[in-house]
């Protein structure tokens, strides 16, 4: 059985103020990613379909044309290729749980050896 703690998972820093720890099994990938206040968003998309799930912090939030102040409990759903971004919204940062399907192979890569 594969286990980790959340606590326990490598921290990637990704670009500058963006931080990610992630988890794999055989066909998704959990990411929970730190947006620090301040950091630069970059609009992007790839092949994956991406729910989001905000734990803490305030994000506004794009996917395609439309935009949405997010916080916690707030839950969206990145189709694949679907440019989207988000950025933090005041001075608390952003966490957020994103669960992508399938496996993000270049992401499990990112993670500890148990």
């Amino acid at each position: 059985m594969k286990h980790a703690r959340h606590d326990d998972l490598n921290v990637t820093p990704v670009r500058p103020g963006v931080e990610r720890r992630v988890f794999s099994g055989e066909g998704a990938t959990l990411a929970w990613t730190t947006l620090a206040p301040g950091h630069t968003p970059r609009p992007h998309s790839h092949g994956f379909e991406q729910i989001v799930y905000i734990v803490s912090g305030q994000a506004r939030f794009s996917v395609g044309e439309e935009e949405r102040l997010m916080g916690p409990g707030d839950m969206v759903v990145v189709p694949p290729n679907a440019e989207h971004w988000a950025q933090t919204v005041g001075e608390e940062p952003v966490v957020d749980l994103s669960i992508f399907t399938p496996k993000r192979d270049e992401y499990a890569a990112e993670e500890a050896t148990a």
